[in-house]
């Protein structure tokens, strides 16, 4: 949830220029556009959808259900926004783990230091093994600066950074020695922020859906179906 609410406006105001102008300074607005609702504006901070009535008085903080169709209209343009975010990250700056033929695609946001994240890739031969490949990207809880945080640089500037990984998420520390000044860690963590991920593991499936948390391999797999399902 952004951490402002807008003030009352004139009705004579455009709604998308008076919200522009009620943003504090740092603030970024993505999208502004008219919601399924008459009269209410839907706007966008990275993955996080909220609402605004055309006058500007009444912020909304909420989802928005279609029961004719029996749909979370919120949830889909959510969805929508975390797999255009993910989609911005190059394919060579994650770190990726698959079988031959993968039927599902993940993106984990992952802390080597977490130890649903290290039980969830001690698992990663048997959910490759099921068809799902897991994208890693990193996102150190305790933030810049942090142990954690130098690990994760640590493991990508390694030769091998899968084998770092592995190792890291294994509880074996990564070699400190070896960070370098090229790494994706903190336009990482950025991404998950603009995600809204609460916790690690944090997965986004293919269809946008978010899993917060840990699950065994095979509940992992119904959950990935039916939350793709639901999205389709």
């Amino acid at each position: 949830m952004p951490l402002w609410a807008p003030k009352s406006l004139a009705k004579s105001v455009d709604p998308r220029v008076a919200l522009l102008k009620l943003l504090p300074r740092g603030s970024t607005l993505d999208e502004l556009q008219p919601s399924p609702i008459p009269g209410i504006y839907q706007f966008r901070e990275g993955a996080q959808i909220s609402y605004l009535t055309a006058d500007g008085r009444y912020f909304i903080d909420g989802n928005i259900y279609d029961m004719h169709s029996r749909r979370n209209l919120t949830a889909l343009q959510r969805a929508r926004a975390r797999v255009a975010l993910i989609d911005s990250v190059p394919p060579a700056q994650m770190l990726v783990f698959s079988g031959p033929r993968p039927r599902y695609t993940i993106t984990v946001f992952t802390d080597v230091d977490c130890a649903y994240c290290r039980e969830l890739h001690s698992h990663i031969a048997e959910l490759n093994a099921l068809g799902v490949r897991v994208r890693y990207l990193f996102y150190p809880r305790t933030g810049p600066g942090t142990l954690s945080w130098r690990k994760a640089e640590a493991v990508w500037c390694s030769p091998d950074r899968r084998a770092a990984f592995t190792r890291a998420e294994a509880g074996l520390d990564p070699n400190l020695a070896k960070v370098c000044s090229a790494n994706p860690v903190a336009r990482e963590y950025a991404l998950g922020q603009q995600i809204g991920v609460r916790g690690t593991p944090a997965i986004v499936t293919a269809s946008g859906a978010y899993i917060d948390g840990y699950l065994p391999p095979r509940e992992l797999v119904e959950e990935i179906r039916a939350l793709d399902k639901s999205m389709g």
